[in-house]
């Protein structure tokens, strides 16, 4: 005759994953959320000037960004005098033509006439340098341009 045997206590029960891709999904959600987009690094001292009436431009348009000024202190050896910077690099005044090229080849079709150019301007450049930067812009038909600025009072420049 056979034996019957009782089955023994098995231990825990296996652990269910049936819920583990909403919690994967979840996190890369929330890190998506609360990663910041890296901007450019600034390569030169970029004190703007101040303005009591200013306006803040529409996050809607895209935004292309000159930044003008003297080569902060990591980069002394690049020279004293006032520096164009686009993106991470500096440039000379003929660059900015390649530059708008590249912004606007980024851009869907229906955007194209409104892409801004933002200056960033230091208050000690010269503006021999930013009359160069708007003669490329003008070259370019990139006649839509905005200088930024911090809120203050414009007579303290």
């Amino acid at each position: 005759m056979s034996k019957f045997k009782k089955k023994k206590e098995g231990g825990l029960p296996p652990i269910s994953t049936a819920s583990l891709p909403d919690i994967v999904f979840m996190l890369l959600f929330f890190f998506m959320v609360a990663t910041v987009i890296k901007e450019d690094n600034l390569m030169i001292d970029n004190k703007l000037p101040s303005a009591d009436q200013i306006e803040k431009l529409d996050k809607k348009r895209p935004i292309s960004y000159i930044y003008a000024g003297k080569p902060s202190e990591r980069f002394k050896n690049m020279g004293t005098e006032a520096r164009i910077q686009l993106n991470d690099k500096f440039a000379r005044p003929s660059d900015i033509k390649a530059f708008i090229a590249s912004e606007r080849a980024n851009l869907r079709e229906d955007q194209l006439n409104k892409l801004i150019i933002a200056l960033k301007v230091d208050v000690d450049a010269n503006m021999g340098l930013i009359g160069d930067i708007k003669q490329e812009l003008r070259k370019e038909n990139a006649l839509k341009i905005n200088y930024t600025t911090r809120k203050g009072d414009a007579v303290s420049n």
